[in-house]
């Protein structure tokens, strides 16, 4: 049964070793906290849901790796993420950027929302059959519907 544990558990460490693997860490603290800052806003483009400080997948541990290789050399934030959104696109961009290409993307819950609010709105003007439609009638209109409605029959 401890046979059993511990093959278990040797073959259960390269999975866990991804995110946490301490060779994988910077030696400056300071350095190794602004990675995982700057990977937590970086999505894993296997994961799709996750940012790569998340993942466990290769895709990700190599761009982890490369975002510490970033930090380390001294580039700044904004320079590391435009080092990985250049090489990877958009997607890679958990909080992608409101550009002329993107707008549609944003926009689209407002223009559905504003469509739906003018159908609601055209649905409820329609025409009423109350006193505000008889006022509309000629007098002669008039008179013919009051002959309807006492049973005198049509009149031309």
């Amino acid at each position: 049964m401890i046979r059993v544990l511990a093959l278990l558990l040797a073959l259960a460490g390269p999975a866990f070793g991804a995110v946490g693997d301490p060779a994988m860490q910077l030696p400056d603290p300071a350095q190794e906290e602004r990675a995982r800052e700057i990977g937590r806003e970086l999505r894993c483009l296997v994961c799709q849901n996750q940012s790569i400080e998340d993942s466990d997948a290769d895709l990700a541990r190599d761009l982890r790796r490369i975002v510490r290789e970033q930090v380390s050399s001294g580039r700044s934030d904004a320079e590391v993420v435009g080092f990985v959104h250049q090489r990877y696109g958009d997607f890679v961009l958990l909080r992608p950027r409101f550009t002329a290409a993107t707008a549609l993307l944003w926009a689209t819950p407002a223009v559905a929302l504003l469509a739906g609010a003018l159908l609601f709105r055209a649905g409820r003007r329609r025409p009423s059959s109350g006193p505000a439609a008889a006022a509309a009638l000629t007098e002669a209109e008039r008179a013919r519907l009051a002959r309807l409605e006492t049973g005198g029959g049509p009149a031309a």
